[in-house]
């Protein structure tokens, strides 16, 4: 039996791990409802942390709807300036829910909560820093995200809000 390689994130902070779900579990699934509200046509992702059974924190990546993306054809984890420009985008689906978890509760309340995230098969250097400032557990991704989420692997994400050719002639 063929042992499966290990995921080579853009970024993993030392002594951190990924774990992984499947859909079945029902916060995983909370986030993939999440997901369906956000804004983002390249990349939409949702978020859900969770202490003791209970959800304390949710975000997404969401903005201003649009229908083409513009950053569109950017390599993963770079030039995510027109999402605040263009889009409106406040933040990623972590650091949104790390913010809404603390807006709203203790530090001794959210201490060592879990991060569920659906829609990525990575975190970025800034989420990680929002959730090590929210003092985040785990983080939880589902199961064959890497492949799922990842657009040098799902061919079919390199469409996702591609720019129509009406728009790149302008």
């Amino acid at each position: 039996m063929k042992k499966k390689e290990p995921v080579k994130y853009p970024f993993l902070p030392e002594g951190r791990e990924i774990l992984y779900v499947d859909l079945d579990n029902e916060f995983m699934a909370k986030a993939k409802d999440l997901c369906r509200e956000s804004g983002c046509v390249k990349q939409p992702t949702g978020a859900v942390i969770v202490k003791y059974g209970k959800i304390i924190g949710t975000g997404t990546n969401a903005g201003r709807l649009v229908t083409e993306c513009p950053r569109w054809d950017s390599p993963t984890g770079e030039n995510y300036g027109p999402c605040k420009d263009v889009c409106h985008q406040t933040g990623h689906a972590e650091a949104n829910a790390v913010k809404e978890m603390m807006k709203n509760y203790s530090e001794s309340e959210y201490e060592n909560a879990d991060i569920f995230l659906y829609g990525h098969w990575w975190c970025c250097q800034n989420c990680w820093k929002a959730m090590e400032e929210g003092k985040i557990k785990n983080v939880y991704l589902l199961k064959n995200s890497e492949n799922l989420f990842n657009p040098e692997k799902n061919i079919e994400m390199k469409k996702w809000g591609k720019p129509t050719e009406k728009t790149i002639e302008k």
